[in-house]
């Protein structure tokens, strides 16, 4: 998930949700959707949903419904067969570690994500036709050099060679001096 943006004071958006089901952002003094509420996930906001009347943390459920409301809508994410296994795990003996499991699996999926995407993004560039262009022309230039003289030299093959009788040169000198 993107870095966490909190308010300005350093503390966590507190969502109020009240027994007619509506949902009061504290931070921004006004009602809002579930719909909100994910966009807020999305952004990498910090928030918590507590019940206004008994003050109960109900943060957990909140998202539940969001991913139920989601899935509904037809935006499936989860494969039945995840969610029959997920629905398995419930009672189990090793029920305790799910949680830390998934946490730990959805951080390295979101890493692998954003390493692919930095990656991909890197190999295209600006403009990844003229990068491409760039590159073949390079290699034809290697190439014709091979068969024609004088052709694919260009500037790196001319200093390559004044580097080369530069240190030509210089063995001279040296040979010159031990004799």
């Amino acid at each position: 998930m993107a870095k966490s943006k909190t308010t300005a004071e350093g503390d966590v958006v507190t969502i109020k949700k009240y027994a007619n089901r509506r949902l009061y952002d504290t931070e921004r003094s006004c009602y809002i959707t579930l719909d909100d509420l994910g966009a807020m996930v999305r952004e990498g906001r910090e928030f918590r949903v507590v019940d206004a009347k008994s003050g109960d943390d109900i943060t957990h459920n909140v998202l539940t419904q969001i991913i139920m409301d989601t899935e509904t809508r037809g935006e499936t994410l989860l494969p039945v067969n995840f969610l029959r296994h997920l629905i398995g795990m419930y009672g189990d003996k090793m029920q305790s570690m799910v949680p830390q499991y998934l946490e730990a699996s959805m951080t390295a999926f979101r890493k692998n994500q954003q390493d692919v995407r930095a990656a991909f993004e890197g190999a295209l560039g600006s403009n990844p036709l003229a990068e491409l262009t760039r590159r073949n022309m390079e290699m034809f230039q290697q190439a014709a050099g091979a068969f024609i003289p004088g052709v694919g030299g260009g500037k790196a093959k001319d200093a390559e060679i004044a580097a080369l009788k530069a240190e030509i040169a210089d063995l001279k000198a040296e040979l010159a001096k031990k004799k």
